[in-house]
Parts: structure tokens; C-alpha cells; sequence
């Protein structure tokens, strides 16, 4: 190795002496003396870049009725670092700004006030283009940070999986939403301690998504692979899947909790345990939610479906920055 890099150091200076008439030749013919430097500069950039349509109708309905600010620009400082990213392109922040007013701010304001909104919903929203990947094959799709902040990715995608459906657009965007702002609730009024005990000894951490961990978790009491990391991703977890699926999807995950065996003699066994205790942990999340916070999550439930199916169904225009002046 030491005579690799050597080697290397050697070639590098003869490189670097047979290149320099290259690179000073172009330089030498660009700086004439006769030619007259100009003194201003031909990049002009943008006064002001948070004049454009999108921005100003952010502020009316976003900024100014919640005082939550979205970030869609590609901001250094807001960029979480260790994952290859790119910025959110105008198109896609416009359609994705929409979708969260409808589906998530309206929504929380219908079932639960907007004075609840106003109050508890992070007040910055950053747009990231595409997704943060892991090394162990999986995604990031949003994350919150001090009860104050959501990071949100994948932004450039939100045309394709609208055009994919409701679950698909649940799945990808608002289930993280409402996953991420449980978190922040929880840091502002914790859940209940005994939530923790009811599968204490099988949360796996980051192990969650490798096998075994990632099939069958339903029979081991969560509802999905994710809810097994710890007991604030599991509390997470319930909250934001049982309010983004229909009451036969919720229902059908519940069966799943169910372990059916047969003995050699043919003889069939059915343990209820898992199921049981699936039902603890959403019965705790919704005593939870509606002493905390005043929410009905059947209200919830309701109000999320029919406006997610508004905008599936193009009830919504996602485009339109026109402003209505009261």
C-alpha cells in the first residue's frame, strides 16, 4: 500500500507539469491587456426569491393561519447530512403543499379544531426531493426533530403515487405526517408508562427490518416491522396506521395477530394472545389521544379518508396558487 500511494505521488507531478500549458494557456488568452474588465458582474441573482406565486400563497394559507413555515427550497442548514439527497423542484412542492393543507392541517382542524392545529403542529416543514436511503435497503421517509420540526422526503415522487391511489399516497407521505407529528405530542404530553411493559422484552432496534423481524409481527404483537424499533416508534406506529386505514384494513390486521397452530394428531389451536395485546396498545393510544388532546380517532379516521379520496379523485386542484381576498 505505501508503494501504491508512492507511485501515485510520482505520476501525479508529471501529470501536473506535462497539463499546465493546458491550463494556462486558455487563462493567458482570456486576460488581453487590451481587453477592458467590466465591473459588474454577469451573474445576476434574484432580490428577492421569496416572491414567487407558490410563496406568497404559502403565506396566506400556510404561514400566516398555522405560523408554519415549509421549506421548500434546498436550504444547507435544514439538509439532514449522511444520505445523498436533492432539492424538491417547484412543481412537486406546489402539489405537495396542497395535499398537506387538505389532508393534514384542514384535516386536523375539522376533527379536532383549529386551535389544536394552530397550537401543536411543528411549526417547519422541510421539503427534501427524494428519499433518504439507509444501508440496510430501507427508506426515510420523514422525520421529526424537537417537537418543532418534520423532515419530509421524497417530495419529487408525489405526481407518480397519487396516480398510484390512496393507500399508496397514505403509505408514502401522510401516514409519515401524522407518524412524525404523534412524536412531537408525545414530547409535549407523554403516553403512558404501561404502555412500555405490554412487549418490553421484544423491541429489536434497528434489527427490525432483517429477518425474522421483518414477517409475522402482527403475531408478536405490532402492528407493523417498524413498530418493533422501541416503544415510542410502536406508540407511532398505531396512532398513524389505524387513522389511514379503513375499519376492515384495521380489522384485517387484527386477524393477522391471531397464531393458529395444528398438532401431529390434527388437532387445531387457535392464541388469542397477540391480538390481545395489539388491542391494549390501541385501546392506550386512543385513551391517550383523547385526554391529551381531544381527539376522536374514529373522527380521525373519517375525516382523513374523505379528503384523501378528494384528492386521488382530482376534487382538488393542486395547483392553484390563486389567492382569495376576503
Amino acid at each position: 500500500m505505501k508503494v501504491f500511494k508512492h507511485i501515485n505521488k510520482k505520476w501525479e507531478r508529471i501529470a501536473m507539469l506535462l497539463l499546465a500549458p493546458l491550463f494556462l494557456t486558455p487563462m493567458l488568452s482570456a486576460c488581453d491587456d487590451d481587453d477592458e474588465i467590466q465591473k459588474e458582474s454577469i451573474i445576476v441573482a434574484d432580490k428577492d426569491v421569496s416572491d414567487t406565486p407558490f410563496d406568497k400563497w404559502l403565506n396566506t394559507y400556510v404561514v400566516e393561519p398555522y405560523n408554519l413555515k415549509i421549506d421548500w427550497r434546498w436550504t444547507y442548514n435544514d439538509i439532514r447530512l449522511g444520505y445523498y439527497t436533492v432539492p424538491a423542484s417547484y412543481e412537486s412542492a406546489v402539489i405537495l403543499a396542497h395535499v398537506l393543507k387538505h389532508c393534514c392541517l384542514e384535516a386536523y382542524d375539522e376533527a379536532a379544531g383549529i386551535s389544536f392545529t394552530r397550537h401543536n403542529f411543528p411549526k417547519q416543514i422541510v421539503f427534501v426531493g427524494t428519499w433518504e436511503y439507509n444501508n440496510n435497503g430501507t427508506k426515510v421517509l420523514g422525520t421529526a426533530e424537537g417537537g418543532k420540526k418534520i423532515w419530509l422526503a421524497g417530495v419529487n415522487h408525489i405526481k407518480e403515487n397519487i396516480n398510484l391511489g390512496a393507500g399508496q399516497l397514505n403509505s408514502q407521505y401522510l401516514k409519515t405526517m401524522h407518524h412524525e407529528f404523534t412524536h412531537i405530542l408525545n414530547q409535549n404530553s407523554p403516553y403512558q408508562v404501561a404502555f412500555k411493559e405490554l412487549t418490553k422484552t421484544t423491541y429489536v432496534a434497528d434489527s427490525w427490518s432483517k429477518d425474522p423481524y421483518n414477517v409475522d409481527y402482527r403475531k408478536r404483537g405490532y402492528i407493523t416491522s417498524y413498530a418493533q424499533h422501541s416503544p415510542g416508534e410502536d406508540f407511532a406506529e398505531l396512532y398513524s396506521v389505524y387513522v389511514t386505514s379503513s375499519a376492515e384494513t384495521w380489522q384485517s390486521y387484527m386477524d393477522e395477530a391471531v397464531v393458529t397452530t395444528v398438532d401431529e394428531n390434527g388437532i387445531k389451536t387457535t392464541d388469542y394472545t397477540y391480538q390481545n395485546i395489539l388491542q391494549k396498545k390501541i385501546d392506550m393510544v386512543r385513551a391517550y389521544m383523547e385526554k391529551s388532546w381531544g381527539i376522536d380517532m374514529d373522527v380521525m379516521r373519517e375525516v382523513l379518508a374523505r379528503r384523501l379520496n378528494d384528492v386521488v379523485n382530482g376534487n382538488v386542484d393542486l395547483t392553484d396558487l390563486t389567492i382569495v381576498k376576503d
